[in-house]
């Protein structure tokens, strides 16, 4: 027998099992379950496909055995079982990336947790927040050796090998003593027929119950072994539509998504014709955990003619799209295509066009409440679709939404379009990384003043990526305001004679600054700033940005203009000024703070604080 220490992250939700999830606790049949499930699924495929298993006699089973007086509760099935290396891998450790992650994101609230717990496919360590003692026994199909995997969920478990006949999985389950409510049959029934009613496979609960024969006097008692299915055993997306309920639809999501919330919104679809398949697509309230992570687990399961074939393909959907989760059931699919044929098969993608454009108008129909909360969840996916997916490019388009400098909320093109000026048709944004110092910025004055509403767009990383790719929207088009000229009361004629007013002015700040500024220039975009920096938006490596950033590259860097307000009072008195010292700490000054007002930095921050210094003191 061989002892092992469990995984440190194992441990740290062992531990949190044990004395913290108290509020939830059926959720361990529903997670154990659906492991059964899983490893019927995948042995009803190996059966179909591969020689080897092709003439055994067998059809997938979960059985649930009650014993009142071992206090015990098993959980058993048919399917594909473990051998003593999955054991280690599956129940050891938790055999996924950004486990460290995931232990930190539990939170000690019950609910939130059970769902992460089965979100992140450790969902069988739920058994210890009722069980004092664990025996997984188990044999792999097409293996000799069976092995015995037991724990009390302490920090260690042992793994020693045993006889058992057939292939599949046993969990014993020793009840702690305040834990018998899970020894009645009602209560194991209630709970199958909860969470694991549209689990394909009949789950037959097996109990004692006592039987009563003859009358009176004669009347005796005695244990009888009893047996009854406890659910439907029916794969929901194969119901008509018109028989299922709302909540039907409800208890299947939240058996797949291993959660007690409710999704957003759900499509079930049937398709014929060329292509005959069927879809059940949900949208969770809430974004997965693994959102962001490269190796993100697919939300969708792909059948064929009902018989599972992978759940970890990403191609079945786009991948802006995998937060969606659901079915797809082919009837055209050969049941042994392999997962090389998947990536290259036209019925495959028509299957995927079919359901991107059907999950996206069912996005797009999301309305109040609904549609914030989608936004908050995934609008920074829907970007990325926008610039991965030009075949629903103007779909995506009409979902995402951006912060606005006028507006509260979040707001679409179709609702800026809607306030904007039809005959100009611009749509104007600022993009950077940081909410408040965009809404602060020297650029917005002139926009402010004249009434215009710019976007704000403060995902960095993917706004100066996507948004230049956007181009336009419905012949309205985008416009950086760090590259085009702002709204202007002015004539040209004003500031041609402004700017030779203030010439001898801008020339010696440019003189000072050389290299660090590409021009120095009056501007009538400023109200109560004095100076701000913009692109020079004819400069071909302002307009490489977002290439560079798609790259991963470091955008080399292109000197900015410097744009100073004649307007403004700190420029007349520099105008003016003599001391040649602190005009040239006055220009550097201007111009380090108008980066600054921008999210940028100085560069030399103690240059700069000695100049403010400087300065600060003269006026003192």
């Amino acid at each position: 027998m061989a002892k092992h220490q469990f995984q440190t992250e194992i441990g740290q939700l062992l531990k949190l099992m044990t004395h913290s999830l108290y509020s939830n606790k059926e959720i361990f049949i529903r997670e154990l379950i659906s492991n059964s499930s899983d490893a019927i699924d995948k042995f009803n495929y190996m059966k179909l496909t591969d020689e080897k298993f092709k003439e055994e006699e067998w059809i997938g089973q979960i059985n649930i055995n009650i014993d009142d007086k071992d206090n015990s509760l098993t959980i058993a099935d048919n399917g594909l079982g473990m051998n003593e290396e999955d054991l280690i891998n599956h129940l050891g450790t938790i055999a996924k990336s950004g486990t460290k992650s995931f232990v930190e994101s539990l939170t000690g609230d019950a609910k939130k947790d059970s769902n992460l717990i089965g979100q992140f496919g450790v969902g069988f360590y739920s058994v210890f927040m009722v069980a004092e003692q664990v025996d997984v026994i188990t044999k792999k199909a097409g293996e000799e050796q069976a092995y015995m995997f037991s724990t009390d969920g302490t920090g260690e478990f042992e793994i020693k090998p045993v006889t058992k006949e057939e292939h599949g999985t046993v969990v014993y389950i020793k009840l702690k003593e305040e834990e018998k409510e899970f020894l009645s049959k009602w209560k194991v029934a209630e709970v199958v027929k909860k969470y694991s009613n549209h689990i394909a496979y009949p789950i037959t609960m097996h109990y004692w119950e006592d039987e009563t024969t003859g009358e009176g006097d004669d009347a005796t008692t005695k244990k009888v072994k009893k047996s009854e299915q406890a659910n439907a055993a029916t794969a929901l997306w194969t119901v008509q539509k018109s028989n299922l309920k709302k909540e039907d639809y409800i208890e299947f999501y939240k058996g797949l998504a291993h959660g007690d919330d409710e999704p957003l919104t759900y499509l079930h679809n049937k398709v014929e014709g060329a292509n005959e398949f069927t879809t059940l697509f949900y949208i969770p309230k809430t974004a997965p955990m693994d959102l962001y992570r490269a190796d993100y687990q697919s939300g969708v399961k792909l059948y064929v003619k009902r018989v599972f074939i992978t759940d970890d393909d990403k191609e079945l959907l786009p991948t802006y799209l995998r937060f969606v989760k659901g079915i797809i059931d082919s009837e055209d699919l050969p049941l042994n295509v392999s997962r090389e044929l998947l990536q290259s098969n036209k019925i495959l993608a028509n299957i995927k066009q079919s359901s991107t454009k059907r999950i996206l108008k069912a996005i797009k129909k999301l309305k109040d409440d609904d549609a914030v909360t989608f936004t908050k969840q995934y609008n920074k996916v829907i970007k990325e679709g926008i610039f991965q997916d030009h075949t629903n490019k103007e779909l995506l388009l009409e979902i995402v939404k951006y912060k606005s400098s006028t507006e509260e909320g979040m707001v679409s093109f179709e609702d800026y379009i809607s306030r904007g000026d039809s005959e100009k048709k611009e749509i104007y944004y600022i993009a950077g990384e940081d909410e408040k110092v965009l809404r602060n910025s020297p650029l917005l004055e002139a926009y402010k003043k004249a009434n215009i509403e710019v976007l704000i767009m403060d995902d960095k990383e993917i706004d100066e990526i996507v948004t230049p790719s956007i181009g336009q929207y419905k012949e309205w088009s985008l416009k950086d305001i760090t590259t085009v000229d702002a709204p202007d009361s002015k004539t040209e004629e004003e500031k041609e004679v402004i700017s030779k007013e203030f010439k001898s002015l801008t020339d010696k700040i440019k003189e000072i600054l050389g290299e660090e500024v590409k021009e120095v220039k009056t501007t009538s975009r400023l109200t109560t700033s004095p100076s701000c920096v913009v692109k020079d938006a004819n400069d071909p490596m302002a307009g490489m940005a977002h290439m560079f950033a798609q790259m991963g590259q470091e955008m080399p860097e292109t000197p900015l203009i410097l744009e100073v307000n004649p307007e403004h009072a700190m420029i007349q008195k520099l105008d003016k000024l003599e001391n040649q010292d602190t005009f040239a700490d006055m220009a550097w000054i201007l111009l380090d703070s108008a980066k600054l007002s921008e999210g940028l930095e100085p560069k030399d921050k103690s240059a700069f604080a000695s100049r403010v210094a400087k300065v600060a003191t003269l006026a003192l």
